[in-house]
């Protein structure tokens, strides 16, 4: 019995690590779930104001949080006046987009997965034009405008952020 219950512990703590690790940003769609409690469960977008109206504990914040901290910020909210113990969770039903520009065939927005590599995001946008440098690659994470990260083609892209293709010199 102890190995099993080490067994599940194991199993979930990945999925625990990405929910701390994940910031929401603007542009991500959110699902909120009380089991138990179908009129406050919600699915919404989320706006620049970076807010969500949530039913009897109107606007919350949850830009830059991760989801375990909306979780906790919900079941505290709800527990006592509305519910005794509630059990909330929370998870993302759409990732915002990031973008890809530079020399690649198809620069714009393409649709966030977690554990993305540019090289992936390369073959979304249709694959390096005859200039494109597999090694002058930048990418601008998501609202840090002076930030600029030297990147490989192997480098991890998070939701929001912008790769810069550069052209190579022959």
């Amino acid at each position: 019995m102890k190995s099993l219950y080490l067994f599940v512990l194991l199993l979930l703590a990945p999925v625990s690590w990405a929910q701390d690790l994940y910031l929401l940003g603007a542009g991500d769609k959110v699902a909120i779930k009380v089991f138990g409690h179908e009129d406050l469960s919600i699915e919404t977008l989320l706006g620049n104001s970076g807010k969500i109206n949530y039913p009897f504990l109107g606007e919350i914040k949850v830009v830059g949080m991760s989801l375990t901290q909306v979780e906790q910020v919900i079941i505290k909210g709800l527990k006592g006046d509305y519910l005794k113990n509630p059990n909330v969770y929370v998870h993302v039903v759409e990732y915002r987009p990031f973008y890809i520009h530079g020399e690649v065939k198809k620069p714009g927005g393409y649709p966030y997965q977690p554990g993305l590599t540019v090289n992936q995001a390369v073959a979304l946008g249709g694959g390096l034009t005859e200039r494109g440098s597999q090694d002058k690659i930048i990418i601008s994470p998501e609202g840090k405008k002076d930030q600029h990260i030297n990147a490989s083609l192997n480098h991890v892209v998070n939701a929001g952020d912008t790769i810069t293709i550069e052209q190579r010199f022959f």
